[in-house]
């Protein structure tokens, strides 16, 4: 590509590593220090994006401070192209998204980035690749550069401080693209492997256990509430969503506590 002075060869993406060969470009313009690119790559890695570009770079690349940071995100900087200038660094690509907080008076759809997370997978459904760009450290990206970009991205964080790194910015928008294909539960009520919920009658000897004990010992008086206390310390039950374990685990307390009662009154 014109304007690129990389050596290195952008990495095969693999599937098997999370990596998808489709995803949005990473370019990252004028950044200052090798820290800040490895925690990107970082950030990136951990969302399934492999592909960076940096735009002239302050310092050389490659660069030794980078390593430690991307805590082991070697395949992101192994594959980091670097470019003269923006638009030699988008060239090849379809559809170009700008990172920004400020108003930059033109005429240009803002996006959130989860909405700028869905546009780049449509784009990519119909064929395209797009790219995100990332400004300077210290003051973000200048107009030139917002004015190669199809969509601003903003995210609606606090009005009175909405200052972010650029690793956070780059895992803000690296997360939205993974959580836009992301079928993970919300609620995960994962059993241990050697235990299952418990079945209903299961559920019911504790409760009539339990209920015995509680005659006994004169806790469920006067009788006329009975019925009443019963329902509510069996539903009480009910919404814990006990396991197998846990109901003989409950029943050995139960008859735990018995035996102590009984030594005692002996």
């Amino acid at each position: 590509m014109a304007g690129t002075n990389s050596t290195r060869r952008p990495p095969k993406t693999d599937a098997a590593n999370g990596l998808d060969a489709h995803a949005p470009v990473i370019i990252l313009i004028e950044p200052q220090l090798g820290e800040n690119i490895g925690m990107a790559a970082r950030a990136m890695l951990n969302c399934g994006l492999s592909s960076m570009r940096l735009v002239k770079p302050v310092h050389p690349w490659p660069n030794e401070h980078a390593i430690k940071p991307s805590a082991g995100a070697q395949v992101v900087l192994d594959g980091i192209t670097v470019h003269e200038d923006t638009a030699a660094a988008i060239g090849d690509l379809s559809r170009i998204y700008a990172t920004t907080t400020r108003d930059r008076d033109m005429t240009k759809p803002v996006m959130t980035p989860r909405a700028a997370a869905a546009d780049m997978r449509r784009e990519i459904t119909e064929g395209g690749r797009p790219g995100v760009i990332f400004g300077r450290e210290a003051w973000g990206l200048n107009n030139d550069d917002v004015s190669l970009s199809d969509v601003l991205v903003s995210a609606p964080l606090n009005p009175g401080f909405s200052s972010l790194n650029l690793a956070q910015a780059v895992l803000l928008v690296g997360y939205e693209w993974l959580m836009a294909s992301d079928q993970t539960p919300a609620i995960d009520n994962r059993l241990s492997a050697d235990t299952r919920p418990a079945d209903k009658a299961e559920l019911i000897g504790m409760f009539e256990h339990l209920e015995a004990e509680l005659d006994d010992c004169g806790f469920l008086r006067p009788p006329e509430k009975r019925p009443t206390m019963i329902r509510n310390i069996r539903n009480m039950f009910q919404r814990a969503g006990l396991t197998e374990q846990e109901v003989r685990t409950f029943r050995g307390v139960i008859s735990g506590l018995v035996r102590t009662h009984e030594r005692k009154r002996d």
